[in-house]
Parts: C-alpha cells; structure tokens; sequence
C-alpha cells in the first residue's frame, strides 16, 4: 500500500510494480466494497504482464473501509459520499504515478469493477488515456456520482473502450446493455461490448458467490488483449 497525495487529505493506493521498466500502465478502480483482495489480485496480474498498477481508495473521505461481500448494508454511507468532483481529483491523483514513472498519455489505461466500471468508462471521456475497460459498471440509464447515464456519455468516448456485463446480472438489464451498445457505436474510438449468457454481476471476483469462471478467463484474456493492442507506445 502507498499513500497519495490529493487536495482533500491523503489517499491509500495499492501500487504494483512489474519487474524491469513498465511497458504502460494502467488505473485499478475499486468495487463497491473498496480495495478488496480481489482488486489487490487485479493490479498483481496486470503487474505480471508488464503493467505499472495503481487503484486508488476512492472511499478515503470516509474511512477508506474494506467490507466484506455480505455487508452490503455497509456500503452505501460511503458510496453515495462519491462525487463526481471527488473522481476527478482521486483519478488524477493515480494517473500521477504513471506520469512520474515516465509513462506516456497513450501508455495509460484503466479498468473498473462495479461501482469502478461505472468510473472507468467517465475516465474514458474525461482523461487522455489509450485504452478503458469496464466490468458490470451500473448506471446505463441512470447517473452515478452525479455523473450523466453511461448511454448519454458514450458519444464523448476519446479512449477506445471495451465491456463485460453478464446476463444474468439482475441490476442491469440486458436491454440496456444493449442500449449502451447502441450508444457506443456512435463514438469516435474503437468499442466492443461483450455478454455473457451464464454470468451475473460480480462474475470475474473469484471470492464472490457469483463467480462464473470460464466468463472471468475469457473477459480476463479479452482485457489483456485490448491492452495490449491499444496501450501502445508513441511514435517515434
């Protein structure tokens, strides 16, 4: 864990670090339930493939708590202390250690789970990064974080973006998912946007009763691969 400095107090980040020089990096976003294990394990595979990683406690206003998968009833006090104002400096905060690490704007990336996939595909539209990748993020036609619905936001895409949702997830509905489809066709950058028959929300969290395995390999190989094609070096 590092601390990091932001306008509103200091802020703990899980910082993971490949072995040699990074070839990019890429912004861990958090679930609802804060840099849980899971997001820990997330940023140590990024680390592996070469990936500079950093995920920022986006509930550091509020005690940065770690709560555990059961403790739902836990969660909101701190997530609806999210504001979209709080976002753009925590962001800017963890895209800081990429820039001090002497990775470029078109070597940044960021991936998001739950509440993060929700705030991975803003930072799409509101930061210069190369690539963006959302997990099950909610508020298709609705706001989070007094954030406009991610349908409204998708034209403003300046990232290529790629999303995972599950069908069975019963917060989203797979109609919307294909509205925000729709709606990400008429940006300028590259999309894809993938379902998946047999999963729920949460699918990719191994520690989650709602794991699917073979969608979390197969999303998982599909988010290396946007990387990897997109987290590229400047031209020379």
């Amino acid at each position: 864990m590092q601390t990091l400095d932001t306008p509103d107090g200091p802020m703990d980040a899980i910082v993971a670090r490949p072995d040699g020089t990074p070839r990019g990096g890429v912004v861990v976003l958090q679930e609802a339930f804060g840099l849980t294990d899971h997001i820990a394990d997330i940023c140590e595979r990024l680390a592996l493939q070469g990936w500079l990683a950093v995920a920022p406690a986006l509930y550091h206003r509020t005690g940065a708590p770690v709560l555990a998968y059961d403790e739902m009833d836990q969660v909101a006090p701190h997530f609806l202390a999210v504001t979209a104002e709080h976002l753009d400096t925590d962001l800017q905060a963890a895209i800081d250690v990429l820039d001090r690490a002497g990775i470029a704007p078109e070597q940044r990336g960021v991936v998001g789970f739950c509440m993060g996939g929700t705030i991975a595909f803003w930072a799409a539209t509101a930061f210069h990064l190369g690539a963006a990748v959302t997990f099950y993020g909610s508020g298709l036609t609705s706001g989070r974080f007094g954030l406009e619905p991610l349908v409204e936001l998708a034209p403003a895409l300046r990232a290529p973006w790629q999303g995972h949702y599950g069908d069975l997830d019963t917060g989203i509905p797979a109609e919307q998912v294909e509205d925000l489809r729709v709606a990400t066709d008429t940006s300028a950058v590259d999309t894809e946007l993938f379902r998946y028959v047999d999963a729920g929300h949460g699918f990719n969290c191994d520690d989650r009763t709602a794991f699917h395995e073979p969608s979390a390999a197969l999303a998982w190989k599909r988010t290396l691969a946007w990387f990897d094609q997109h987290l590229t070096p400047p031209q020379p």
